[in-house]
């Protein structure tokens, strides 16, 4: 009957992942309030009233902080595998990992001089 031998879990997880969200989405359309007043849709900010306009223009250095961020953080997502299996890995690999974050202390040092790290 099933024509892929295997895949009986899979197709059940992929089901359950699908009905999920649809299922959140339901129940909170459900079970929200009606309230279709004005002040329902006005922004919210902290209890004030919103002053001025949504769109403002961020000064640049607030993306390159969190580039360098994302960076480094994402250096820290790949060399946790490579940490926990050095012991098997052998010499090749140390010789990658120290390649790898060589790159990245070069590309620290060049963040650092240009500064995309100074807040101010």
């Amino acid at each position: 009957m099933f024509f892929l031998n295997g895949y009986e879990y899979f197709l059940g997880f992929l089901i359950i992942c699908s009905l999920v969200p649809i299922l959140a989405l339901g129940a909170s359309k459900i079970l929200r309030p009606q309230s279709r007043s004005a002040t329902r849709r006005i922004t919210y900010e902290s209890g004030c009233e919103p002053i001025g306009g949504a769109w403002i223009q961020f000064n640049i250095r607030y993306y390159m902080f969190a580039l360098v961020f994302v960076i480094f953080d994402v250096e820290t997502v790949f060399l946790y595998p490579w940490a926990v299996a050095f012991h098997r890995l052998g010499l090749l690999a140390f010789i990658e990992a120290l390649i790898f974050i060589t790159i990245l202390v070069i590309a620290l040092v060049y963040a650092w001089r240009k500064g995309a790290l100074e807040w101010s």
